[in-house]
């Protein structure tokens, strides 16, 4: 008896496909070069998608060969497509893009192949390897230039280059060398991505965002673990001082610099210097530094969020209280404390803040706070330039934190009986129709933002900030009463905060 063989993607010989001219009269896109899965789509719905993206310019080829660029495939399991891909015998077949029928439907409405994203992609397992051996061309493919498409975790397993990153980045940032800087921060990012531990170069050859200075120094650091550059920073003067004087809160790197240049060296010859005038923010900085230069646990961190939704509930507004920065992302400990605080009473979000500073006055437990009146003004909008602080009316607070408010207590070094603690809390207060974005911005991480912010601008054409998201080509703004809208609006996969520790 004969058993009938199935072949789950090509079944026989493929037909010649009538499309008026076969050649490449008319061809727009020389670089890319499609071919399209017959499985599930069909030979007559295939022979008309052939069709639409020659008739607009695009390359289709009736057989898979080394040549192909993207291979876009619909309704198929991805387990099934890759096996049937790494049986024809490609020499390059893991540099594929193998895309979901959704990124062909882009680019035909656009009219050119447009950038691949997250959700564009049919991602198939990756073999399990050794831990250290280099992961496979198909995985680092896939991994995109920009944080916001990138799922990044707490769990960082290649500490020993990013930690050795972040201090050459904030030696150039000390230094006012924003390029620098940012390949640095950038590098540190992707690695932190990852989710194997990097133990060879060659792991690392087709990643985005590393330079051959970032190389050069993960090179030094698996052959004689340690970066002498990094080492030569850790014992430099200037560095090592402007690192101290920037941990003071409301001290900035322009005025740690210029004590520096005065040939101060430490936080006694500050305080010894009649000539320095400290600001309020600057003294409380320095009166308060032994608790707020001490890491903030996640639960005085929660009990900061009982005290300050408490002061919320006396006064009669329909207030929205929500935790942000690094607690959000799920980070352990934290340099200070974010919060998000609005109405939905549009209008009255500044008023709010004087409402909860004085709760706070009558507790007795607000040791310090800078008010910030709000200079939002949609007219002024969009911006075309980035600023590191949004307009929204905020507060930069000193709380002091009893530890009988905390579940297992302060975090209190040995010898400390004083059964308190100084915490830095800011509140910023968005108008509600603005929430979703400043929620988005406040957030974080850092780099996550940068980055959306930059696909935003490059990939999509678009404005965004803490404000709102304006769409150029179409001159309007996007609304949004979730992050989940935002990320809708980019074209992006939604991305937990989480997953946002880039």
């Amino acid at each position: 008896m004969l058993h009938a063989r199935t072949v789950p993607f090509v079944k026989k010989r493929p037909r010649s496909v009538d499309t008026g001219v076969h050649g490449r009269d008319g061809v727009k896109f020389q670089d890319v070069k499609l071919y399209l899965v017959e499985r599930k789509m069909g030979h007559s719905r295939r022979s008309f998608l052939t069709q639409l993206a020659r008739s607009k310019g695009f390359i289709v080829e009736d057989v898979l060969s080394d040549e192909i660029t993207h291979v876009v495939s619909e309704d198929c399991q991805a387990s099934v497509l890759w096996a049937w891909l790494k049986g024809c015998g490609l020499k390059d077949g893991d540099t594929l893009q193998v895309l979901d029928i959704s990124w062909f439907t882009d680019s035909m409405k656009a009219g050119r192949p447009v950038a691949v994203e997250t959700r564009h992609l049919i991602k198939h397992a990756l073999p399990t390897s050794p831990e250290g051996s280099a992961p496979t061309s198909a995985y680092i493919a896939t991994v995109s230039q920009y944080a916001c498409q990138r799922r990044t975790t707490i769990q960082n397993h290649n500490k020993i280059f990013t930690d050795a990153f972040e201090v050459l980045a904030e030696s150039y940032e000390f230094s006012e060398l924003k390029g620098p800087c940012l390949a640095f921060r950038r590098a540190a990012s992707m690695l932190k991505s990852l989710p194997w531990t990097v133990k060879h170069l060659d792991a690392l050859q087709d990643l985005p965002c590393l330079g051959e200075h970032t190389k050069a120094v993960i090179e030094e650091i698996l052959q004689c673990g340690r970066s002498s550059e990094v080492e030569k920073l850790l014992s430099d003067e200037h560095y090592q001082t402007l690192k101290l004087f920037t941990s003071v809160f409301g001290v900035g790197p322009k005025t740690a610099d210029k004590w520096y240049r005065r040939g101060l060296r430490s936080f006694s010859g500050v305080l010894g210097e009649p000539s320095i005038h400290l600001s309020r923010m600057q003294q409380s900085g320095f009166l308060h530094y032994g608790d707020i230069s001490r890491a903030v646990s996640k639960e005085e961190a929660r009990a900061l969020e009982t005290i300050i939704d408490e002061a919320v509930r006396v006064i009669p507004t329909n207030a929205v209280l929500a935790l942000t920065g690094g607690f959000r992302r799920g980070k352990e400990f934290g340099h200070d404390v974010d919060f998000i605080l609005t109405t939905t009473e549009i209008g009255k979000e500044e008023n709010l803040l004087f409402s909860v500073i004085d709760q706070l006055k009558k507790q007795g437990i607000l040791l310090y706070y800078d008010h910030q009146a709000s200079t939002f003004d949609i007219s002024k909008l969009p911006s075309h330039k980035f600023e590191a602080m949004d307009h929204f009316a905020k507060c930069f607070l000193i709380l002091r934190l009893e530890g009988s408010r905390v579940n297992g207590g302060l975090q209190s070094p040995d010898g400390d009986t004083r059964g308190w603690r100084a915490v830095r809390v800011d509140l910023v207060s968005p108008p509600m129709d603005r929430y979703a974005f400043a929620l988005l911005g406040w957030t974080g991480s850092r780099q996550f933002e940068r980055d959306l912010r930059r696909y935003a601008r490059i990939e999509r054409k678009m404005l965004l900030d803490n404000h709102a998201l304006y769409d150029k080509p179409r001159k309007e703004f996007l609304a949004a009463q979730t992050e989940k809208d935002i990320f809708a609006h980019l074209g992006l996969e939604y991305i937990e905060p989480w997953h946002r520790n880039a």
